[in-house]
């Protein structure tokens, strides 16, 4: 038996057709979150596996109806795949593989049932998005909508009660941090599409304009925003790590690695001859495999 088919077992999922449910969502997401599909199949439980698997697809899924193809039809395509979703978890069944998959999963957790609820009901967010006036337009839209969307995975991987709302803000942490970086990482296919992620005036603040952004000139301001930008995000990211006291520990592994190459990517940010008006930079692949590895090694000690 493959070890995927073995982690579908330990799960508890049986039934041959949702078995194949399961196996068609990890397809996909071998195929576009390589990275992510990776990191769960090798520092995971194989019985959590599959459920954090379906969930990956969920939220890529979200993320291509809402972020592409023509914008014309977003809207339709979005408002369609809600009305699905939200008819299987009325009645408890649909004729789509991945609305099955989620419907077992919200069975088989549910608690996850009110995370995908809250996610549908704001994700319409990102359709209304075109970029920030002020700091409190980003947090008002990581609220709609990054962590609704974070929390469809994350909330699989947390504590089974959160006295206090110590996880949850853990999190808000987390997806603070990652959001920041990723809008000053992803800044020059965010110009192109019209939308830049950092708020006008954090762009005032140093004297920097959106023609300046799209006119690709690089100036003292520009390097400054960019330090500032990525020095937040590392220190969200940072108090992140407090996440890990509150989790399970067999999903420390996953969530630490998690957060390190996040870390990695904003000194890849900030290495010298990097330009983000140029494109995305990314940590080193040795870097990378180094951390996954380390963590492998406390993923075995830990599901023992």
């Amino acid at each position: 038996m493959s070890a995927w088919k073995q982690s579908l077992t330990a799960a508890g999922i049986r039934d041959p057709r949702l078995r194949q449910d399961y196996s068609t969502q990890r397809r996909t997401v071998r195929r576009y979150r390589r990275s992510a599909y990776l990191a769960c199949r090798l520092l995971l439980p194989p019985a959590v596996q599959p459920y954090v698997v379906a969930a990956t697809a969920v939220m890529h899924h979200g993320d291509d109806l809402l972020d592409s193809g023509p914008e014309a039809g977003r809207a339709g395509a979005w408002a369609d795949w809600e009305r699905r979703v939200r008819a299987g978890l009325e009645t408890g069944s649909s004729a789509d593989p991945l609305v099955r998959t989620l419907l077992h999963t919200v069975t088989e957790h549910p608690g996850h049932r009110e995370v995908v609820e809250t996610y549908l009901g704001t994700a319409r967010t990102e359709l209304e998005f075109t970029g920030f006036r002020t700091e409190a337009e980003y947090q008002d839209y990581l609220d709609a909508y990054s962590m609704p969307a974070f929390l469809l995975i994350g909330a699989l991987l947390g504590p089974a009660t959160d006295p206090g709302g110590r996880f949850l803000a853990a999190c808000r942490r987390l997806i603070d941090g990652s959001q920041r970086l990723d809008f000053v990482n992803d800044l020059a296919e965010d110009l192109r599409e019209g939308r830049p992620g950092i708020p006008a005036r954090t762009l005032e603040r140093f004297s920097v304009t959106a023609d300046d952004l799209r006119a690709h000139r690089a100036s003292p301001g520009l390097r400054a925003l960019v330090a500032h930008e990525v020095e937040r995000a590392r220190t969200d990211l940072g108090a992140a790590r407090d996440v890990l006291e509150l989790i399970p520990r067999a999903h420390r592994p996953l969530v630490g690695t998690l957060i390190e190459i996040e870390l990695l990517t904003a000194d890849a940010v900030l290495a010298p001859g990097t330009d983000v008006l140029r494109g995305s930079a990314s940590p080193s692949t040795a870097g990378t495999l180094k951390l996954v590895l380390g963590a492998r090694r406390e993923a075995v000690g830990a599901q023992r």
